[in-house]
C-alpha cells in the first residue's frame, strides 16, 4: 500500500470563494468542499464562476464532504454531481437539508446518496480514509473541521472558524477535541486564512444582536436588514428585536425565505408564526410596525435590495425615513456594487447603516490571534494556509513560523499545485490545470476568452451594424447601405458621416463588380472600422451584414 497522501487544492487558493479540495491515496478519492464565486465585472454576461474540475472528470470520487452550507463551499456541488461519479455527501443536518433542497432544484436529489455527519459521533471509514468531524464557530450553525487520516499521515481541514465564546446557539468551536487531536498529533494543517492579516480577535455573533437592541428601537420608518441568506443567527437575531418592538417580519428573497423556512423546519431558528407576514401585506402595515429581512447585501444585479434601491421591485420600495442595515462586509470585488446600492438608498432618503459607521456585521473568520491559538492548541508539524488571497496566505504562513513550525514544513500551495503528505514529511511535487469554469445561463463551460472579450467591447464601444443587400436578380446591384448604431452615442454627425463612407465603399464595390459576400462585408468592415477610429479612438464591435435579393 502507499504511503503518500496527495492534496490537490482545485480552488480557493490566491483567491476568496470556489473552495474545493482533492484529497487522493492509493488512487481513491474524497473531495473537500465544492464551491463557487460571483463573477467579478470583467466577466460579462456571466452568472456564476466555478473551480475547473476537468481533473475529476475520469477519476471517481467515493465521497464529496462539505465543511457548512456556504455558498463558496457548496454552490458548485450539482455541477460537480453532473460530470462526476461520486459515492456519496457527507455534511451535518443544516448543511445537508440546504445542499437537498439545492439538488433538487437541479434535479439531482433522488439520485445522489446523502449522510449526516455527526461532530459529536464516532468517526466515519470511507474507503482508506477515516474521517472525523469537529464542532466550530462560524457565521452559519452546523459547522466543522475535518479531520483526514490515513497510513500517510493525519490532516486537519479547518473549514471556515473563529473562536465564538458566546455564539448565538451556544455551540462553541469545541476547543477540547482540538487540543486532543494536537495531543494525539496532526502532520498538517489546512488552515483558513480570510482574516491572517487582520490582528487581535473576531468579535462575537451576539455584539451584533446588541447593535440591533441599540438601534432599532429609537428607528419610526421602515427596517430593512440586509444580509446573506445563509447568516441564520444574524436573522435570528433581527427577528428577536423586531418582536420586542412590535414590528411584523416579512422575508424578501428566495434564497432568504427557503433558508429560514429550511432552519425553521430543523429547529434552528424559532420565530412565532403569526409574527411572518408578506411582503405586500407588510407595505400595507404603518412603517413603525414592519421589518424585511432581505437578500442583497452584496449588491447583486437581480437581488432583492438592488432591485428596491432601483424602484424596480414588484412589493417593497423605501421611503424618506426608512432605515436599511446592511450586514455584511462586501467580498473583494463587490465594493462597487455595494457603494452604488447605498448611493441610491440614501438618495431616496434611507438612513443605510453598515460595517464602517455601526457595529452592524461581524466576520466569522478568526484574526489573528485565534490562528494563534489554534496553532499552539493543534501543534501541526506542517502549516498549508487555504481559503484567500495570496496575501492572506502569506500572513498566515508567517503566523506559522512564528509558532516555530519550521520552512521546510510551511506550505504556501496555488490552485493545481499537487502537494504529497509523506511519514517523512510534506512538499509541492507537481502540478495540474486548474483555472476556471463559467457558467451562462444554461450553459457549463462554454463561455470562452473570445467571448469576454467581445462583450468587453460591446459594454465599453457599443456595436455599428451595416446591413447591405445585392440583388442577384439584376446582376449583383448594391442598395444603399443602411447603418444601425446600439450603445455608440448619439453623434448625428459622426453618424452621418459613417453612412457616406458606407455608400462610397458600395459604389466602389459595384462598379468593381464584387459581389461575393465574404468580399462585400470585409471591405465594409475595414472602411467603416478605420473611419470610426481615426474620429473616436474607439474600436466599436462592427458587424457587416450582406442580404442577397
Amino acid at each position: 500500500m502507499s504511503d503518500t497522501l496527495r492534496i490537490i487544492p482545485l480552488g480557493g487558493l490566491g483567491e476568496v470563494g470556489k473552495n474545493m479540495t482533492l484529497y487522493e491515496f492509493d488512487g481513491q478519492r474524497i473531495l473537500i468542499d465544492a464551491g463557487l464565486a460571483f463573477p467579478r465585472d470583467e466577466h460579462l454576461g456571466v452568472d456564476l464562476v466555478l473551480p475547473d474540475f476537468s481533473y475529476l472528470e475520469d477519476r471517481p470520487l467515493l465521497a464529496i464532504v462539505l465543511t457548512h452550507g456556504h455558498e463558496d463551499h457548496v454552490g458548485a456541488l450539482p455541477y460537480v454531481l453532473r460530470e462526476v461519479e461520486v459515492g456519496e455527501v457527507l455534511a451535518t443536518k443544516l448543511t445537508l437539508a440546504m445542499v437537498k433542497s439545492k439538488l433538487d432544484e437541479h434535479k439531482l436529489g433522488a439520485s445522489t446518496k446523502l449522510r449526516e455527519a455527526d461532530p459529536d459521533g464516532e468517526g466515519v471509514q470511507i474507503g482508506p480514509f477515516k474521517l472525523e468531524f469537529i464542532r466550530m464557530a462560524h457565521s452559519i450553525p452546523d459547522c466543522v473541521a475535518i479531520v483526514i487520516e490515513t497510513p500517510a499521515g493525519r490532516v486537519l481541514h479547518t473549514g471556515d472558524w473563529k473562536l465564538d465564546h458566546t455564539p448565538v446557539d451556544g455551540l462553541k468551536t469545541d476547543v477540547g477535541k482540538l487540543a486532543s487531536m494536537g495531543n494525539r498529533g496532526v502532520d498538517l494543517m489546512l488552515g483558513d486564512s480570510t482574516n491572517a492579516e487582520r490582528p487581535g480577535m473576531t468579535g462575537s455573533e451576539r455584539l451584533v444582536g446588541e447593535a440591533f437592541r441599540q438601534l432599532i428601537p429609537m428607528r419610526t420608518g421602515r427596517i430593512l436588514v440586509a444580509s446573506f441568506a445563509s447568516n441564520i443567527h444574524r436573522m435570528q437575531q433581527a427577528a428577536e428585536v423586531a418582536i420586542a418592538n412590535n414590528r411584523k417580519i416579512a422575508l424578501v428573497g428566495r434564497s432568504m425565505r427557503k433558508n429560514m423556512g429550511i432552519a425553521r423546519n430543523l429547529g434552528y431558528v424559532d420565530i412565532p408564526e403569526g409574527s411572518i407576514i408578506s411582503p405586500k401585506e407588510a407595505m400595507d402595515l404603518p412603517p413603525s410596525e414592519v421589518m424585511i429581512l432581505c437578500t442583497g447585501s452584496q449588491g447583486e444585479p437581480m437581488s432583492a435590495l438592488t432591485r428596491i434601491a432601483y424602484g424596480d421591485h414588484q412589493n417593497v420600495d423605501v421611503q424618506r425615513g426608512d432605515t436599511v442595515i446592511i450586514s455584511a462586509k462586501p467580498v473583494p470585488g463587490n465594493e462597487l456594487r455595494v457603494h452604488d446600492s447605498i448611493n441610491r438608498l440614501s438618495r431616496l432618503g434611507a438612513e443605510v447603516l453598515h460595517e464602517e459607521i455601526a457595529r452592524v456585521h461581524v466576520s466569522g473568520h478568526a484574526c489573528s490571534e485565534e490562528l494563534r491559538t489554534l496553532i499552539s492548541l493543534v501543534r501541526p508539524k506542517a502549516l498549508m494556509p487555504i481559503h484567500g488571497e495570496y496575501r492572506m496566505l502569506a500572513a498566515h504562513a508567517k503566523l506559522g513560523r512564528d509558532a516555530g513550525i519550521p520552512a521546510s514544513g510551511i506550505v504556501i500551495a496555488e490552485n493545481g499545485s499537487v502537494v504529497e503528505l509523506t511519514p517523512r514529511g510534506v512538499k509541492i511535487v507537481d502540478r495540474i490545470n486548474a483555472g476556471v469554469t463559467f457558467v451562462d445561463g444554461l450553459g457549463v463551460g462554454d463561455v470562452q476568452d473570445v467571448a469576454l472579450r467581445d462583450r468587453r467591447r460591446l459594454s465599453e464601444d457599443g456595436v455599428l451594424i451595416v446591413v447591405t443587400t445585392v440583388s442577384i436578380s439584376d446582376g449583383g446591384e448594391i442598395a444603399p447601405p443602411e447603418l444601425i448604431a446600439r450603445g455608440f452615442g448619439d453623434n448625428e454627425e459622426l453618424l452621418d458621416e459613417l453612412r457616406d463612407e458606407a455608400d462610397r465603399v458600395a459604389d466602389e464595390l459595384a462598379e468593381d463588380g464584387i459581389t461575393e459576400i465574404k468580399l462585400l462585408q470585409e471591405h465594409m468592415h475595414d472602411a467603416i472600422a478605420k473611419l470610426v477610429y481615426d474620429r473616436t479612438r474607439r474600436r466599436p464591435m462592427i458587424l457587416p451584414v450582406v442580404i442577397e435579393v
